[in-house]
């Protein structure tokens, strides 16, 4: 006979706040993308608080652009607005096996996403403002398709040939179905003759 598991139980309380600033979902999500199935609300709620505990900083939670956002914050209030993202349907709590997990919903997905891809496009600048290289794109290979995808198509917007080099060394590396999007993105740069971002995609604008 198998073992009953014991779940850790959890309850969701806003504590009565009924709307968040959309900013303020985003940073939740963008929170919650470094602990997706491996971390749960307290543990988000310690990130956003900017906790020096044990298990943020050796996970690299502390890393994240997010990190203490909520500090002027009790833990409590940030819970509850974590508490309210998740009843909203932001994020979903499942269990892997005892414990209650963060996971995105498609709609705060959906969101997070587009923060995630908007974050990479303003790092493009900033590899470019370091100078002419080399440059080691490899850091993109095991993201999510969807999201890279979407990155992409931000590049395409910009019109900005200066993103070209990039690109083709991060198309030297990645796999198939992702270096065909970029040479199509390379194509496309390539045939704009744009050798400034275009309005609103400049280096800065999120």
């Amino acid at each position: 006979m198998a073992r009953k598991v014991h779940r850790v139980p959890y309850r969701l309380d806003a504590m009565g706040i009924k709307r968040l600033p959309h900013k303020e979902i985003v940073v939740i999500l963008r929170g919650a993308d470094g602990l997706i199935m491996r971390g749960g609300r307290t543990l988000l709620a310690k990130v956003l608080k900017g906790s020096r505990e044990r298990r943020v900083l050796e996970i690299g939670l502390d890393q994240s652009p997010v990190y203490g956002y909520y500090r002027h914050l009790r833990l409590d209030d940030i819970t509850a607005r974590i508490d309210w993202t998740i009843l909203n349907g932001y994020l979903h709590v499942e269990y892997d096996y005892r414990l209650p997990l963060l996971v995105f919903t498609d709609r705060g997905w959906e969101i997070e996403r587009e923060t995630f891809a908007a974050e990479l496009l303003q790092g493009f600048y900033r590899l470019l403002e370091g100078g002419p290289g080399p440059y080691d794109m490899s850091y993109l290979k095991e993201r999510n398709r969807g999201m890279i995808l979407r990155l992409l198509d931000m590049v395409e917007a910009t019109g900005d040939r200066r993103l070209i080099p990039l690109l083709e060394v991060w198309e030297a590396v990645d796999y198939k179905k992702v270096r065909m999007r970029i040479r199509q993105v390379i194509i496309a740069l390539e045939r704009s003759g744009a050798g400034e971002p275009l309005a609103g995609a400049a280096p800065g604008g999120a």
